[in-house]
């Protein structure tokens, strides 16, 4: 827990030392630096993880300032938590979630340079292999596949940079890449998505949609104009080990392709396919498997922040899918309302469940989770806040003697820092 209140402090007294901040207002302050070119401006204002976009309506929680050519930017999220989950798979925990991210930008030639890093604590402040989180899955920890648990973050999330620049009138062309980094694969992740930022649980739907939001080794291009982009990837498409400090480089044998329409301000839609080769084991040093994941979503900003979206990982011999809807209803930055809900198909193995040898025998689960998230007064430019949730997991009666029931309850309480809505500091 100490390191928990060490990222907190850091992101209270550094980050402030960049700002003399006035008090907070009820709106939202966009302030855009380094722009010099309006579909430039368009493209910083819907960026999310890696390439991915949200909708230009969408505010940026950072703090920005201007050093010489340098536009800068620094954000995170940190939560100190405590976590409840009943049935025989619950358990409670308290600790940690938490990432924090930097990023410079500058004018190179007749484009622009990018550069982005982004870590966790999270090794250090989520014990053992996850924070409770009934039904969810994916990755390998201590010879088991990891269940009902959401693993820790890696410390490295992103090493990245980009270079984008203009090619035919309103047209654009970028490339994108680094050590850490995002394909161009499914939407916007779910610690950058606005409907998801108040709420500190990862959705369990997190391996049919986002996961891959850190892949080791990485490279993209792709052509944008003001409403369209297309891009496409070549990455390492292995889920990282459970060593969370090192950096688990691989072959960049995995592709993916992705589509971007955005028709106003407040939507973004998004298809994308990859092939993930060698993505996870199947069975401690066994080989691992290979997954074609097809997503599809739609995310909305007005007063309300929603994410409609659908995954699908087809492997060898069976395909599961997965339905999420969240939502956050934020007046004013000071009352925090959110919600998700997600149906997924499960397999034996992905819950760890002995199916007889029917290891592909698909479960259908789902989670409601509901929370309220109260932002206290702004303090040099950051948003503390106080907040809880409450949980119901289903699960099918054949799994009614694993769980203990058929609806189990989750609950959590936490503390929570951020930056306020888009800040600037100037020199």
């Amino acid at each position: 827990m100490s390191i928990a209140f060490l990222l907190t402090g850091v992101l209270g007294a550094v980050l402030p030392l960049l700002t003399a901040q006035s008090p907070a207002s009820d709106q939202h302050q966009h302030v855009m630096t380094g722009m010099q070119h309006p579909n430039q401006e368009m493209q910083v204002e819907r960026q999310g993880s890696g390439t991915a976009w949200l909708p230009p309506a969408t505010p940026m929680y950072a703090i920005h300032w201007q050093r010489g050519a340098w536009a800068l930017m620094a954000h995170g999220n940190v939560f100190v938590q405590f976590l409840h989950e009943s049935g025989d798979r619950g358990h409670d925990q308290g600790g940690s979630i938490n990432w924090l991210m930097g990023m410079a930008r500058r004018p190179v030639g007749r484009g622009r340079l990018t550069l982005r890093g982004m870590v966790s604590l999270e090794p250090w402040t989520i014990g053992g292999c996850g924070y409770p989180d009934l039904l969810a899955s994916g990755e390998r920890c201590e010879g088991e596949t990891i269940h009902d648990l959401q693993h820790p973050h890696d410390l490295l999330m992103e090493i990245a940079g980009a270079y984008d620049a203009p090619l035919a009138g309103s047209t654009r062309w970028q490339i994108y890449g680094g050590p850490v980094g995002e394909p161009a694969l499914g939407p916007v992740a779910y610690p950058h998505r606005l409907s998801s930022m108040p709420n500190p649980m990862a959705p369990i739907s997190h391996h049919w949609l986002d996961s891959t939001h850190i892949t080791f080794g990485v490279i993209t291009g792709g052509v944008y104009g003001l409403r369209w982009k297309t891009e496409a990837s070549a990455f390492n498409g292995r889920e990282p080990d459970e060593h969370r400090a090192n950096i688990d480089f691989g072959a960049l044998d995995s592709f993916a392709g992705r589509v971007w329409f955005v028709p106003t301000p407040q939507f973004a839609f998004q298809l994308s396919a990859g092939r993930l080769t060698e993505a996870e084991a199947s069975a401690p040093r066994g080989p691992r498997g290979d997954v074609t994941r097809t997503t599809a979503s739609m995310t909305y900003h007005s007063t309300w922040a929603t994410t409609l979206a659908w995954g699908r990982n087809a492997e060898a011999g069976h395909a599961t899918n997965a339905l999420l809807i969240e939502t956050n209803y934020t007046p004013r930055d000071r009352d925090s309302w959110f919600g998700r809900f997600e149906a997924v198909g499960k397999t034996g193995h992905d819950l760890a469940i002995d199916s007889g040898g029917e290891t592909f025998e698909t479960y259908a689960v789902a989670k409601l989770q509901g929370g309220y998230t109260r932002y206290l007064r702004e303090w040099k430019g950051l948003n503390p806040g106080i907040g809880g949730s409450v949980s119901a997991s289903f699960v099918p009666a054949s799994l009614q003697e694993i769980y203990g029931s058929r609806v189990n309850a989750g609950a959590a309480v936490f503390f929570t820092l951020r930056p306020r809505a888009m800040v600037l500091v100037q020199e």
